[in-house]
């Protein structure tokens, strides 16, 4: 059984290692796709137009390759078995926010949003899926039973 979990724990992980590398070897195109999606509130612009001037990238690229090099990441910590349950907690969070701004289904007409609509359930899918890999940790515990009756 633990041969199976660590088989499909990296196969869960390429997604993200693959989504990652997409975004990194694509920053331009994945700031564009941003851009159109996201909306700095007025309030985080300041801070924003620093890290512009500090970086001297646009903060889109930096939201792009933020995204991509914390893809590659977390999908390798969870394939290697390394801090497991921390990054499937902050995949969660970052699946999370990704449905809501990219596959805003509720803002567009039923018979056009389909697509969308099965984006944002693929991304449920895998939040189940990384609730379980957070539960599961590293490994099985050979001390305490995974459910018990008392």
């Amino acid at each position: 059984m633990p041969a199976f979990v660590t088989f499909g724990r990296i196969l869960f992980a390429v997604l993200f290692i693959y989504s990652g590398a997409t975004k990194l070897f694509g920053i331009q195109a994945t700031a564009d796709f941003m851009a159109a999606k996201v909306t700095i509130p007025a309030m985080l612009a300041p801070y924003t137009a620093q890290l512009e001037s500090t970086t001297g990238m646009p903060f889109m690229q930096l939201l792009a390759l933020s995204a991509g090099a914390f893809e590659v990441i977390a999908g390798l910590m969870i394939a290697l078995n390394f801090g497991v349950r921390f990054f499937a907690i902050i995949l969660i969070f970052f699946v999370l926010a990704a449905t809501f701004y990219f596959h805003d289904f509720w803002n567009q007409p039923a018979p056009d949003n389909a697509k969308t609509l099965l984006d944002a359930l693929k991304n449920l899918s895998i939040i189940g899926a990384l609730f379980i890999i957070a539960g599961y940790g590293r490994g099985p515990r050979n001390m305490e039973p995974a459910y018990s009756d008392a």
